[in-house]
């Protein structure tokens, strides 16, 4: 199964949310393979994986490019822009690498394809590509299809059971590059209103839900996919990130809340088709705010599972992290993991 990690609203959150989720997943199944590729620009998932701020992430991120290699996903699109149109002998090994090598909290059954900040530069070749006219070939189906070679050659390599794409909150060209290679959306929202609104972007910008203009709908990504009898992905959990304990019935926070579960049910019945799940109940999951102990295993690079509970220091500073503390927030990825 391919997910993707999309919520069309950026931050370290939902890098920390997905990379507890999947690292949890492959401790969960230590029997299946796992690919985790990192299209967001500022690979922060990356960064985690290769050991965060404490293991020397960025140092050992930096180290996925040499003069002779770029063993990242802005390395395969370089290599995909002399011949953009045509799927090429593809050599997945080139752009694989196995974080468990550098940051032993890593289950060794997850493999990464690296983020890489140069893939915001080629963003507008990549653009510009699928958007050339030439006789007899869909341009634009043949670039968002980067993404879906490169997995299919992976599991030629091998054989994944699942694939975890962790995307930008724009729906820039590899956003949908992206959503193209993918069975299911998990969608993290907070509890505020520009969240309400990030989900209904995905509404419109995914299926062509309440444009707000007809002209777009020929341009659209829902348009050109289904024109080519493809497939759209489903949206598949809707994640309520980061709430926090204290938060009442009759708070702020539990209006936008409920007003997203509004919205999501008027869509639900309208557009069932969009979504992997009938119920609500069956496809949202609400996870309080990890507090002391994300920011810890944020700074640690750690899956919750193998955190320490007890006293830790960061950066000269000493916290402590309580044992009913660290229970909730695995419980918490738990709720995820076992709606996967």
């Amino acid at each position: 199964m391919k997910y993707t990690f999309w919520n069309n609203k950026g931050g370290t959150g939902k890098s920390s949310l997905a990379f507890q989720t999947i690292t949890e997943y492959a401790i969960k199944f230590p029997e299946k393979k796992i690919l985790t590729i990192d299209l967001c620009p500022q690979a922060n998932l990356s960064e985690l994986f290769m050991g965060g701020l404490l293991g020397n992430g960025s140092t050992n991120l930096n180290n996925l490019t040499t003069p002779t290699s770029v063993c990242t996903i802005g390395g395969y699109f370089q290599d995909r822009f002399s011949n953009p149109y045509n799927t090429p002998t593809i050599n997945a090994s080139n752009y694989i690498s196995n974080p468990s090598a550098v940051n032993s909290k890593i289950p060794v059954n997850i493999d990464l394809i690296a983020g890489d900040r140069i893939v915001e530069l080629q963003s507008n070749s990549i653009s510009a590509l699928s958007i050339t006219q030439i006789p007899g070939i869909d341009t634009y189906l043949k670039i968002i299809d980067w993404v879906n070679d490169l997995v299919n050659a992976s599991n030629q390599l091998n054989s994944y059971d699942d694939v975890f794409i962790d995307t930008n909150p724009s729906f820039a060209i590899y956003t949908q590059i992206a959503l193209a290679a993918t069975d299911r959306i998990i969608a993290p929202v907070m509890a505020d209103d520009s969240s309400r609104r990030a989900l209904t972007n995905i509404y419109s910008l995914v299926y062509g839900l309440n444009l707000p203009s007809a002209i777009y709908n020929q341009y659209a990504f829902h348009t050109k996919l289904t024109t080519a009898g493809r497939q759209l992905p489903k949206i598949h959990l809707i994640i309520k990130n980061r709430l926090t304990q204290y938060m009442g019935p009759a708070s702020a926070y539990a209006s936008v809340l409920t007003s997203i579960d509004n919205d999501l049910n008027a869509v639900l019945a309208s557009h069932p088709q969009h979504f992997t799940f009938n119920n609500i109940s069956d496809g949202v999951v609400d996870v309080r705010d990890f507090q002391t102990t994300g920011v810890v295993a944020f700074a640690e690079a750690t899956p919750f599972s193998m955190l320490v509970k007890g006293d830790h220091h960061l950066f000269g500073n000493k916290t402590k992290i309580q044992d009913p503390n660290w229970q909730n927030c695995i419980d918490a990825i738990s709720g995820v993991v076992t709606k996967l």
